[in-house]
This record gives C-alpha cells, structure tokens and sequence, in this order.
C-alpha cells in the first residue's frame, strides 16, 4: 500500500502544482514598473502610431527642434527571403522586420522532415513578429518607413558561414540607414546592425529599438500540461520576471535596467531582445495592443552623430529553440527560459545528468529508463526502509484484522491493541512516509526536466515511439504502466476497508486513462520506475519473509 500511496500523493503534489501555476497565470501580482522616464509625454513626443515605443524630445535630444515623421501609406511589398541551414526567414521591406521564421531543424512532424516548425508568422491565426528602427526627433527609419534590398532573396551557400542582409533607407534631406542582418552557419542568435550616414549638414541624435509583437494563444489544447506563453524581462536584481498577457493589459511597463533582456516565451522556443553591450541601460516597455496583441521591446541609448559623421548601432536577437548550452553563452540567465519551475535547482542537475547519460548512449529514451535507476540507487536505503516498514505491516496484518474484528465497537480499545502490535513487534506505522516525502521533489523536479527540454521534442527511442514528447499513440506505455499498478498492489498488504479497497482497484484504471494523455517520456519514466520499484519491493519483502521463517524454525 505504501507504493500506492507514494502514487497517491505523487499525483496530488503534480496537480497542486498545475494548479498553483494556473491560478498565478490567472491571478497573480503584476510586476511593479519602475518610475518611467519621460511617462507625462509632452507634445515633442515622437509617437505616431499605437505599436511605436514613446520617448520625449528630451530623451532623444534636448537640443533638436521636433520634426514630424514622414508619414507613408500602407504598403505591401514582396517579403525579402533568408535561407540558412537553420532559418527560413522572410523580412517585411516595411520596417525591415521579420515576419516569419521557420525553424529547418525542427520539423512540425517526424513523419514529415520537410515542413519545419514555424515559430514566426503573420498569419490569423498566429501573429508573432519582431519590429525594430531608430527614433529621433529628426526623421529616422521606424517600423513604419519602408526600406529597399538589392535583391529579393538571400541564401547561405555551401562552405559559406555568414550571411549578411543589408536594407536601405534614406531620407530627404540626406541621412542615410543601413539596416543589416548578420546570420551564422549553425547560430540561431542574429545580429542587427545599423549603419548611420549624416549628410543633413546638422548634427543627428537617436536611439535604436526592438520589440516582439504577438497574439495571446489562449490556453485552448494545454489544459492538462500547461507551460508557460508569455513575456519574460530579467535585470540583475529579477534574472527571470514573467509578465504575462493579463499583466501587460492592466499596466504598462517602462523600466531601465543595464545587463537585462526582454524575451517572449513559450513550449521549447524563444525570442529574445539581447543588448549587445550589457553594461549600458536600455528602457525595456511593454504594451497591449488591439486585436489581442502585445508586445515587449527595448530602447537603446542615444547615439549622436555629427554632421558628416557616420555612427553604428547593434543589437542582438535570438530566434530558436530553449536550449540551455547556447542559451547560458549568449546573456546571463537566457538559460532560465528554460523554465524548470520552483525546484529549478533540482532540476537543474537532474538535466546534466540525463544530457550526460544520453551523451553515452545516444538514445533519450534509455537516458531517461538510466537516469531513473541512478535515482533509484541514490534513493534505495530511503525507499528499502519504507518497503521494511511495509512488509511487516503486512506480516502482522493478520493480527491487525483479527483485533479489529474484536473491538469493532471499542475505538479506544482497538488503537490501543494495535499500537500494543506494533510496539511488540517494533514496526512504525508511519515508517514509509517520511522517505517518501523526502523523494518527492525530485520526482516533481524531474517532471519538469522531461517537459522543458527541448532535446526531448520529437526524440526517437524504439519501435513505435518515435517522438518522446508525443503521446504514446498506440497507448502501449500507458497500459504497462497500468499493470504495474495492478502488480504493486499484489505485493501491498490488502485495505482493512472495503471501500478503501474498492478505490484502490480502480486506481491502476484510473491512471492508465490520465497518462494516456502525458508524453510518453514522462509515462518512460514511469514505468521504469514502477518496474525497480517491483523489484526492488518483491526483493525485500523475498529477503524479509526468509528471515521470519529462519527465526521461526529455530524456535
């Protein structure tokens, strides 16, 4: 019964935890926002339009007189195509933004490699796009400005390891941008550079800034596994702030931080706004949109540029998968974004060390089948004592039901009894607890690692489980581990209760139900660990019984 129990409380813990995030997706505190800089915009505010971040004339530049922005009309021009071994990508001549990026190393399907995972789209469906210019009070190419390519589409050639994509803009009286996009064989981290030419004959101020823009996804098809989809902003104070949807409807964020990101999140991919130099602040904000959109940013610092000058301006912005190799070399605490949750510093090393196995074997799904062994032995003097406790139990159960049958009708006088039993005999009733309560964060912290990992999506393992991230989709694993639950319950001492019984022979039914919905890596995990647990129980119990039989003959 203690391996049901272990099951039992396992579980509950699991659903406290769903619940618990669910509710603080819901209801918890919106992040404080500093005091922001310039928040009484004066009419020297360069703010045309609703999606374009907002900074006085003062923050721009006090000595300037305040130009109008060019107004353009609405224009649709062919999307500029970037081809690299690891991106699709098409960027929008307005605003030389991008518009859509597809991952080539992560296909939607294993059945179908050729159609890679879009991560990026303007689509009804899913609007997820980066923005970025300069703001000034004198013209400078926003979002809005519509900037020219030399040709329409741009490819990594073999042998070649960088691409670059210039995009050009000009205005009237002569200031000239140069917007370039520097992708690498391999990197998912892409450069963005801006290249400032005056020949207006006056000196130019501006700063540069970034923003992700998407649409909230609901929570539609993630109610039983739900990760988080969201903002996240870090400083050196907060290395991993969530803002979410509802956060950024009830306030704006406008706040400076030196060494931060801002990133939008969601299951094993992020983007991600990251300086390219961290010791200068950056004005990080947030917004809420029309049409369920919203969208994080950052605001550089100013850059001024003498007339016949030319200045430079880079920043940094990651489009890929949440791996935490990559991740950790790119920004202090990029890494978090690979959200194991609360028991994050469990979890954390439990990760190394499923990358380690899988370093040695080559195959995730035997990874995970060893990392529970490791836990196993690491647990074994803790779980042998509860399945101890447990197999004397059940040898003095006998004894149990017959004074329960005794004093049915005397409550004090049938605890008394028992506790009478188990002092005779030296048993602690409560015995299989505490090593229980001790192991579960580390099942909890696991179960995140098997979530979050990205390396885990669309695994490969044996026969018919191609991907670990999936459901089983024959149900195999689910029904194994159903069994398991029918043979733990053989070796557990049988429920005094009726009732108790009868719930807990529906259980394995149960379960087998609600983990035919769960990834078949964590139903992996299961079963490997229901199947030592078997054995490591019949063990014992074998050990034991041999034991009592040994001391009964020689009396």
């Amino acid at each position: 019964m203690e391996s049901t129990r272990f099951i039992l409380i396992l579980s509950l813990a699991l659903v406290s935890m769903m619940l618990w995030q669910a509710w603080e997706q819901d209801y918890g505190t919106a992040p404080r926002p500093a005091q922001p800089v310039g928040a009484h915009q004066d009419s020297a505010a360069v703010a045309p339009s609703a999606d374009l971040p907002s900074l006085s004339s003062a923050e721009l530049d006090p000595a300037a007189p305040v130009l109008p922005l060019e107004e353009k009309p609405e224009e649709r021009a062919r999307p500029i195509s970037v081809q690299t071994d690891v991106f699709a990508i098409e960027i929008n001549p307005k605003g030389a933004g991008i518009e859509r990026a597809a991952l080539l190393k992560y296909p939607i399907d294993p059945e179908r490699p050729q159609e890679p995972f879009v991560l990026m789209e303007r689509s009804p469906e899913l609007f997820y796009i980066t923005q970025g210019g300069l703001l000034s009070t004198r013209p400078a190419p926003t979002h809005e400005q519509l900037f020219s390519a030399a040709q329409p589409a741009y490819v990594l050639a073999p042998g070649q390891d960088v691409l670059e994509v210039p995009l050009h803009w000009e205005s009237a009286d002569g200031l000239t941008v140069t917007k370039t996009f520097t992708f690498r064989r391999g990197e998912y981290l892409v450069n963005i550079s801006y290249q400032i030419e005056n020949r207006t004959g006056e000196a130019w101020s501006g700063r540069s800034y970034q923003q992700i823009k998407r649409n909230d996804p609901g929570r539609a098809g993630r109610m039983l596994i739900y990760t988080y989809t969201g903002a996240v902003i870090s400083s050196p104070e907060n290395r991993y702030e969530k803002i979410d949807f509802d956060d950024m409807r009830e306030q704006k964020l406008e706040q400076d931080i030196s060494n931060g990101w801002a990133a939008m999140i969601q299951h094993y991919f992020v983007t991600a706004l990251v300086p390219s130099d961290e010791t200068l602040p950056y004005k990080y904000y947030t917004m809420s949109l029309p049409d369920n959109r919203f969208a994080i940013g950052a605001i550089g610092p100013a850059l001024a540029v003498a007339a016949g000058e030319s200045g430079l301006i880079s920043e940094q912005l990651y489009l890929g998968p949440k791996i935490h190799k990559r991740l950790a070399g790119i920004a202090d605490g990029l890494d978090l974004t690979v959200d194991f949750g609360v028991l994050w510093f469990i979890a954390y090393p439990l990760f190394l060390v499923l990358d380690w196995l899988h370093g040695l074997v080559g195959n995730w799904g035997w990874a995970i089948i060893l990392v529970t062994l490791l836990l196993k032995l690491v647990f074994y003097p803790l779980s042998a004592a509860g399945y101890r406790s447990m197999a004397n139990m059940r040898r003095v159960q006998p004894r149990i039901m017959s004074i329960r049958e005794r004093y049915k009708n005397d409550k004090p006088r049938l605890n008394q009894a028992m506790m009478e039993i188990y002092k005779e005999e030296k048993i602690n009733p409560l015995g299989g607890c505490f090593p229980i309560l001790v192991q579960i964060p580390v099942f909890i912290a696991l179960y995140w690692v098997l979530l979050e990992s990205v390396e885990l999506r669309q695994a490969d393992f044996i026969l018919w489980l191609n991907d670990l991230s999936s459901p089983d989709p024959y149900f195999v694993l689910p029904i194994i581990m159903g069994a398991t639950m029918l043979v733990q319950q053989r070796l557990n001492p049988a429920p005094m209760d009726p009732i108790q019984e009868k719930v807990l022979m529906i259980m394995p039914f149960a379960f087998t139900i609600f983990f035919a919905f769960f990834p078949s890596g964590l139903v992996l995990y299961w079963v490997a660990n229901n199947i030592l647990s078997i054995a490591q129980q019949w063990q014992i119990t074998r050990s034991l019984e041999h034991a009592g039989a040994a001391a009964q003959s020689k009396k």
